[in-house]
């Protein structure tokens, strides 16, 4: 009997807890549901792509910028002086090219064709000279070592002349489809260097990735940075999201694009509009940073508001009461 109670006797007191958690939160008439959070805090550390000395910073800490603002800059003269020689590395490879698809100047293959005709003439020089010997040997009246020397400028006179038929076929055909596909790859090669070369350069000015507060200068010009390295910390002001919290047994009351009010201890007759953003599936235990009467071990789920109308009163980190409303106008379009 006493195990059974000390079974219960949990069960009724959440039941219980739950009661008075609905009666505190709701508002009379059940048209809203009242909870607590926090402004959201977003920061972006930022920094460049690429290393390098770091030349100037532009902003100050307290500064608003806006999303594209040029917030910094690295020395770009090793990046000038880079493309620069990537840039003649392409226009050597793109005048290879020309040479590959055009083929042999007129003034080669007419070279050719006169080495050929050279040929032929001592290929024909070589014919009557070994007619000669070959008749002279028959009879006798030629050494055997005369007739053996005309025959071999006979034969090295034909493979001459078929060398330099050779080289003027290929003069005239041009060079091969291999020697241009290898040719145009290359200036492919060098147009993407030359490309990674202007990024590099681009990458040397820093800008504002959203609008908001710069909170921090991490480095200060002259230093050497890495790539990836923090040189300024910047605070998200847009959108503004606030972080809230809702009890188990309030979660079915709650859906994406409901409406909501958000307002503050400064000035607590002033309502934001916003709306429910994002519920997180997952449970979990009411965060310390929420201020709430309610006891801290409770399962609540985290959901987002995003505020429609933010203004300077809306600073990150700030504790904030939000009203999601249940009527049936309360319905916005969700984030």
């Amino acid at each position: 009997m006493k195990r059974r109670l000390m079974l219960i006797v949990p069960v009724l007191v959440a039941g219980a807890g739950a009661a008075w958690w609905f009666l505190a939160h709701e508002e009379p008439g059940g048209d809203a549901l009242v909870l607590y959070g926090n402004v959201d805090v977003r920061e972006a550390e930022l920094g460049f792509r690429v290393g390098g000395r770091l030349g100037e910073i532009v902003v100050e800490e307290g500064d608003h910028v806006t999303p594209g603002q040029v917030l910094a800059h690295l020395d770009p003269e090793p990046f000038e002086e880079t493309l620069a020689h990537r840039e003649a590395l392409l226009s050597e490879a793109k005048a290879n090219l020309m040479r590959l698809e055009a083929g042999f100047r007129p003034e080669e293959i007419r070279q050719a064709e006169a080495v050929v005709a050279e040929r032929e003439a001592l290929l024909e020089n070589a014919e009557v000279e070994f007619r000669r010997q070959e008749e002279l040997v028959k009879n006798d009246n030629t050494t055997r070592s005369a007739y053996d020397a005309a025959l071999a400028r006979l034969r090295s006179a034909k493979a001459e002349l078929k060398t330099a038929q050779a080289a003027l076929d290929l003069a005239r055909a041009g060079f091969r489809k291999e020697d241009v596909a290898a040719g145009r790859a290359a200036v492919a090669a060098a147009a993407a260097e030359v490309e990674i070369a202007r990024t590099a350069l681009a990458d040397t000015e820093l800008h504002a990735p959203r609008s908001g507060i710069i909170l921090a200068r991490v480095r200060e010009p002259g230093t050497v940075l890495a790539p990836g390295e923090p040189v300024l910390t910047l605070s998200i002001d847009d959108p503004v999201w606030v972080r809230a919290f809702v009890p188990e047994p309030g979660l079915g009351l709650v859906h994406p694009g409901m409406a909501a009010e958000v307002r503050t201890d400064s000035h607590p007759g002033k309502a934001y509009r916003g709306h429910v953003g994002f519920i997180s599936p997952s449970a979990e235990f009411t965060p310390k940073t929420v201020e709430t009467p309610e006891l801290r071990t409770a399962l609540v789920y985290r959901l987002r508001v995003i505020v429609d109308n933010p203004d300077q009163g809306l600073r990150q980190g700030m504790p904030v009461t939000v009203r999601l409303l249940n009527g049936p106008d309360a319905a916005v379009g969700g984030r």
